[in-house]
């Protein structure tokens, strides 16, 4: 008995095999020692373990998805909206705050991954195996819910940042900006997030390898924005940015990149609370944290990997750390450098300042897709991860047993078919879907009524 067995059978089964795995006939020497005996092995058959994939590290299995996780859209657009409402003083006291409560999750997943085997689930395995099938049933529904609905909303928050930058506007009237091509609508939005969402699942079909090299290409990506974002601050001279058109009217057109001075980080120590012109709602700490904070998570990434990892009680604890490490450096460093240089009405007023004072705009725009694409897949690949553990542990019967099912090299394709459904059904039926829906019928009413015969 291991603790790799399924849960049931680990807490209720005094065996001391693995279910469903045969007995090994052991023949004994004439020294006494206990040898396999390959008398009912066929010749010429294949060892199961050659056909398994290789088993990934701590930098592709764990690092590389919980930074991917936790920057998503975050370094490149909510930390200026942060410092513009916040301050730099309270902005640093947010993040420290934000980062003392992942700092206990993290602490207590390094205690319980360090403590056993780790198998497929990450933090529903763990919690399992430590408390016992009735408190990791009901956490392990709700992390897969999360994982799913956090997938969906990755999607859905990509399909809004193509649309703002190649997006027709809304009332039908000409655009003046060349890229704006792409037709919006309810149904628009959902074929551009079913198309988003197969890609995803295509690349978690074919398994975890293939999950981690795109993820890799995407955090090369990513570095590499992230880097002409610090060279912009010190390269890029005195320049004027013209607001967003939305925002133009109300207050003033124009905002200043200062470069490097004095004045300009005395304007940003304190904080300023004012309305968010995209919601027309007031700022307060609470509400700033509370989108700030979403940057911080995205910790259980690497987690989610630790049935496709080569030690996970090594992987896991080493790798999140330096995750979480790396990401809080970027944050403060970025936060810093944009009290020092960016004026507080472009802080306030505009969000994608980053593209605005970038060496080449273009380069966050491609920094923002691709952060957001690699949360949405790691959301997918780790639901159909918990999925398949829960499927395993016989937690639910016959309910999940299909999602049991797996490819020869030991991929959990149903349960990334089950979560890929599940994560459709809520880009389906997502709120600023169905609010643009019911948009599109307000608009055709007078139509309606106008054709209508009595």
């Amino acid at each position: 008995m291991s603790e790799r067995t399924p849960l049931l059978h680990y807490r209720l089964s005094a065996s001391g095999h693995e279910p469903g795995e045969p007995r090994e006939h052991r023949q004994t020497t004439s020294a006494g020692h206990e040898e396999p005996d390959t008398r009912s092995r066929r010749p010429g058959a294949r060892n199961p373990a050659a056909a398994q994939p290789p088993k990934l590290n701590t930098f592709f299995g764990v690092v590389i998805p919980t930074l991917l996780s936790m920057f998503s859209v975050v370094v490149f657009l909510r930390i200026g909206f942060v410092v513009g409402q916040c301050g730099l003083y309270q902005t640093i006291a947010m993040l420290l705050v934000a980062y003392f409560i992942i700092s206990m999750t993290v602490l207590s997943v390094c205690a319980i991954s360090t403590n056993g085997a780790l198998d497929a689930g990450g933090a529903y395995y763990m919690i399992s195996r430590a408390l016992g099938p009735e408190f990791g049933g009901s956490i392990g529904i709700m992390f897969f819910l999360a994982n799913v609905c956090g997938s969906a909303l990755y999607v859905l928050g990509l399909v809004e940042a193509v649309l703002t930058t190649f997006g027709l506007p809304d009332d039908g009237s000409l655009s003046m900006s060349r890229s704006a091509v792409l037709p919006v609508g309810y149904w628009w939005s959902l074929l551009y997030g079913t198309v988003i969402l197969l890609l995803c699942v295509l690349v978690c079909l074919v398994g975890a390898h293939i999950y981690a090299k795109a993820t890799f290409l995407i955090f090369i990506i990513v570095m590499v924005v992230l880097g002409t974002i610090f060279i912009s601050f010190f390269a890029v001279p005195f320049r004027t940015v013209q607001l967003p058109g939305s925002n133009s009217t109300i207050g003033p057109s124009r905002a200043n990149f200062t470069g490097f001075k004095l004045d300009t980080l005395t304007g940003n120590l304190q904080a300023d609370y004012t309305l968010d012109y995209t919601t027309k709602a007031m700022m307060s700490f609470a509400t700033v944290f509370a989108v700030m904070f979403n940057g911080c998570t995205g910790i259980m990434a690497g987690s989610n990997m630790s049935g496709d990892l080569k030690n996970p009680s090594y992987s896991i604890p080493r790798g999140t750390i330096t995750a979480v490490i790396f990401t809080f450096i970027i944050y403060n460093l970025l936060s810093l450098l944009i009290s020092c240089t960016c004026d507080r009405i472009l802080l306030q007023k505009d969000y994608g300042f980053l593209r605005d004072i970038n060496v080449w705009g273009p380069f966050v725009t491609v920094g923002v897709y691709s952060s957001t694409l690699s949360a949405a897949m790691s959301n997918l690949i780790g639901a159909s991860r918990i999925l398949f553990a829960l499927a395993k542990d016989d937690l639910f019967g016959r309910v999940l047993s299909p999602a049991k099912r797996t490819s020869a090299s030991g991929n959990p394709w149903v349960s990334v078919l089950i979560s890929w459904f599940l994560v459709q059904v809520c880009v389906s039926f997502s709120t600023a879907n169905i609010r643009r829906l019911m948009l599109e019928g307000i608009q055709l009413l007078p139509e309606v009524k106008e054709n209508y015969v009595y």
